[in-house]
């Protein structure tokens, strides 16, 4: 009874001097669209506990489009998200300050789709046309640049603003004469057009800026710099895992979002991981944005689309967070 006595008053003893939990530092992370198979790490790491194993409560919310995502992490309503590289330099011009912590996308994902019984060849043949895609979509901040590139006159096509959802019922309903998509749902566009699918990558028309990046709202960085250290590690550490067994990082991302059907989700990252590889992934890091090539798509921007005001492109990505003994193998 003594020794029951003295335990207890020992361990009251020790109470107030125990070191408390340490809070979790919360990350509303935006994405660029609904939840697919390309986000399947993010959903595996926190399926996994990685994020909170390191302190970090990571809230995934679904977006719509790379251009919402841009404003809400520049205007620190979201503290990170993922957006097209591209729409991050367009925004960083008109004073929304974030930077690039870990790409995605090294390859460019854009694509045109449209009817080839429509008589549309090629991207000569939109001028004219009618190309419907979601108002916040990035590929229309990039069309000047595609365009111009191409000797198009940007301006000789209409935007016709349609749900996600709604783009391939309007191309089917000769509604719109083209729609834009990522490469990674190109096999649904496929399995519903079927030999009728005209299809033009932007990476094959002369295009092809770094994609989709983890982007950081600049002052939040600054003031929580470990905790997006931890995020980036465990990010890339997730991306590496999913691509050496994606089966239980798509099965994560099933468990989290019902909807979702497994092989079809599977398709989709094999997809993601042809935009994933450069030789940049694959010799010097998985995640990594090049100087060489961010420097080229600044130059694109500017020339093409434009920029409200210049500033140094090297201010708007870090590759300090990376681990680089992880590579891209694929």
């Amino acid at each position: 009874m003594k020794k029951t006595l003295v335990t207890a008053l020992v361990a009251l003893a020790v109470a107030p001097f125990a070191a408390p939990v340490a809070a979790q530092t919360k990350l509303d992370f935006i994405l660029n669209w609904v939840p697919g198979g390309d986000h399947a790490p993010y959903y595996y790491a926190n399926k996994m506990g990685w994020y909170a194993k390191e302190g970090l409560q990571v809230n995934l919310e679904p977006g719509k489009g790379s251009m919402l995502a841009v404003q809400k992490v520049g205007a620190g309503a979201n503290p990170i998200g993922l957006a097209d590289m591209a729409n991050v330099l367009v925004g960083r011009g008109k004073g929304a300050e974030m930077v690039g912590v870990f790409n995605v996308y090294a390859n460019s994902p854009q694509g045109m789709y449209w009817l080839k019984s429509s008589g549309i060849k090629g991207i000569k043949d939109f001028a004219g046309k009618k190309i419907g895609n979601p108002a916040g979509d990035g590929a229309r901040t990039m069309w000047p640049a595609l365009a111009k590139h191409n000797g198009i006159d940007p301006k000789s096509v209409t935007w016709v603003n349609i749900d996600a959802n709604a783009k391939l019922a309007a191309l089917k309903a000769k509604s719109i004469d083209a729609t834009t998509s990522f490469y990674n749902i190109h096999h649904v566009f496929q399995r519903e057009l079927g030999d009728d699918m005209g299809f033009l990558a932007w990476r094959d028309a002369g295009l092809n800026p770094y994609g989709n990046s983890v982007v950081v709202n600049a002052d939040f960085l600054k003031k929580n710099k470990p905790a997006i250290e931890k995020f980036v590690k465990v990010t890339q550490k997730a991306f590496a895992a999913c691509v050496a067994d994606p089966k239980p990082c798509v099965q994560a991302l099933i468990d989290a979002n019902g909807a979702l059907k497994f092989d079809n989700e599977m398709t989709n990252w094999h997809l993601v991981e042809v935009l994933m590889s450069d030789k940049f992934s694959k010799t010097v890091a998985l995640g990594i944005h090049d100087d060489g090539r961010m420097a080229a798509d600044y130059a694109l921007v500017k020339e093409y689309i434009g920029l409200d005001k210049e500033f140094d492109v090297k201010t708007t990505y870090t590759n300090e967070f990376l681990d680089r003994s992880i590579k891209m193998t694929k």
